[in-house]
C-alpha cells in the first residue's frame, strides 16, 4: 500500500493546527518514510512542552493512522534536542 501524499497528510494536520494553535503552538510536516514513518516539528508553544507527547502520540499520530493504516509511527524532529524548563 502506498503512504499518503504531502497534501494528504498536511490535510489531516489542518483539521489538528485549529487546537494547537488556541494554545500558541502548531505542527509542521517534515517528511513522509517509506517505512511507514512520519517526521513532524512540534513548533510554537508546543515545542518543548511537557504534553507535546501527548499531543503528538494522542492527537496527531491517531489521527493520521486513523486516516492511513499505513503509517506506523509519527515521530517529532525536535525530541533529539535537549528541553529546558527555565531554571
Amino acid at each position: 500500500m502506498a503512504m499518503p501524499t504531502w497534501e494528504e497528510v498536511e490535510a489531516v494536520l489542518d483539521e489538528i493546527r485549529p487546537a494547537l494553535r488556541f494554545d500558541g503552538g502548531d505542527v509542521e510536516l517534515v517528511d513522509i518514510k517509506d517505512d511507514g514513518t512520519v517526521l513532524v516539528r512540534m513548533v510554537g508553544a508546543c515545542s518543548g512542552c511537557g504534553m507535546s507527547v501527548l499531543t503528538l502520540k494522542a492527537g496527531i499520530e491517531r489521527a493520521l493512522k486513523n486516516k492511513f493504516p499505513e503509517i506506523k509511527e509519527v515521530k517529532d524532529v525536535n525530541m533529539d534536542i535537549p528541553m529546558t524548563f527555565g531554571f
